[in-house]
């Protein structure tokens, strides 16, 4: 017998409209407990360097935990619709924040000004990735046709590069290159056509052409450290070095839970951007492979309620969630593990930082409700009449 919440269509089993993706539920709430824990065991030793208690991060990273899970259910409670009638206006101010990093207000940290203060502290390049995505969803949906043609794709193509300068300018490499794969992706779900895509790839190969060669600022030697980080032991490359050294002694199975050695005080920050060569260390490969596994299945998730979305707008912001936290889970693991420039980038729900974490459990909100109005069954739309 058929579950009352659930219906079959096109030999699928779906639920009906007006129940929530439970299992996405489950596996964000998995992967935000367990950055908590994490956080604690990454941070003990950096907490009590710099407040005398091994529990100040793990402390604020609990909080913004729970508050990020109550931003993400009452989200999923408001109808995404919402966000198609203010997709300017938000565009709007995630650019005014954007710019306001260059004011007074702007607020500098390890040789970077990425923060304002507006009573909090707030990132506007984490806000910068939900924001395009709502605009892109808003954009394209509005004519699908705009996907296929140069002129359609030309002011959301011009719109991107705006914010990937601004956060280039900060600087941040690293969101700077995530916002512009959530743009591919958000117009390559749209209908982008490969000869585009190819002339994107040929921006990107010239871009990093210009660092190589011609650029001489710290994004140039963040660069050269890529291709050899021990060359750099004692200076840019430190943090990647001894990431490395984390994760190759964790071994198959980890020294167990909160037995980590580079953490104390030898890698730089381990509860922030390189916390996975902690959970390396910790967990072993066995540890990484399980954690995978869980934003694997989360992401399939995330781009089956994309395909079931009952519109464009639905498809898209579903689909742009998807490539945001799958290109910051990708670019996190190839920093950490040197296959790309040492840059910061967030481990999604994982790493320490409230803006990234409300930013990702906000995105899934909207996924959520998204996923309570699926497609409806023409079989079930038949039995009713």
């Amino acid at each position: 017998m058929r579950n009352a919440s659930e219906v079959r269509y096109d030999g699928i089993i779906r639920r009906k409209p007006g129940t929530v993706d439970f299992l996405m539920v489950i596996l964000v709430t998995l992967l935000t407990v367990f950055g908590v824990v994490m956080v604690f065991s990454a941070s003990y030793y950096d907490s009590i360097s710099e407040t005398g208690s091994p529990y100040s991060f793990f402390i604020n990273q609990a909080i913004s935990a729970a508050i990020g899970m109550v931003v993400m259910l009452v989200l999923s409670k408001i109808p995404y619709q919402i966000f198609r009638r203010l997709a300017v206006p938000i565009t709007v101010i995630g650019l005014i924040l954007l710019c306001l990093i260059f004011t007074p207000l702007g607020r500098s940290g390890g040789g970077a000004t990425r923060a304002v203060y507006l009573g909090v502290m707030v990132m506007p390049g984490e806000i910068a990735k939900v924001v395009l995505i709502i605009f892109g969803a808003w954009y394209f949906s509005r004519d699908m046709k705009r996907a296929e043609r140069f002129t359609g794709l030309l002011p959301f193509a011009i719109y991107t590069l705006l914010v990937v300068f601004l956060i280039y300018e900060q600087p941040n490499l690293s969101t700077a290159i995530t916002v512009a794969i959530i743009a591919l992706g958000i117009a390559f779900f749209a209908g982008m056509q490969k000869r585009y895509l190819l002339l994107v790839l040929l921006v990107i190969a010239v871009g990093l052409l210009y660092l190589l060669f011609i650029d001489t600022s710290y994004q140039h030697d963040r660069i050269m450290c890529w291709f050899d980080p021990f060359k750099y032991e004692l200076g840019i490359g430190y943090q990647v070095v001894q990431s490395l050294y984390a994760i190759s002694t964790g071994g198959i199975f980890g020294k167990g839970l909160g037995m980590s050695v580079q953490k104390n005080l030898y890698l730089p920050e381990p509860q922030n951007d390189f916390i996975l060569a902690i959970i390396g260390e910790e967990l072993g490969f066995v540890g990484i492979m399980l954690m995978l596994a869980v934003f694997l299945l989360l992401l399939w998730r995330i781009f089956r309620v994309a395909i079931e979305a009952k519109d464009n707008f639905g498809m898209l912001i579903a689909g742009g969630a998807g490539v945001m936290i799958g290109a910051q889970l990708v670019l996190n693991i190839a920093v950490v593990t040197s296959w790309a420039p040492p840059t910061g980038i967030a481990l999604p729900f994982i790493s320490f930082g409230r803006n990234a974490l409300w930013m990702c459990m906000g995105i899934m909100g909207i996924v959520l409700n998204i996923s309570r109005q699926t497609r409806p069954d023409p079989e079930d739309v038949e039995e009713e009449e």
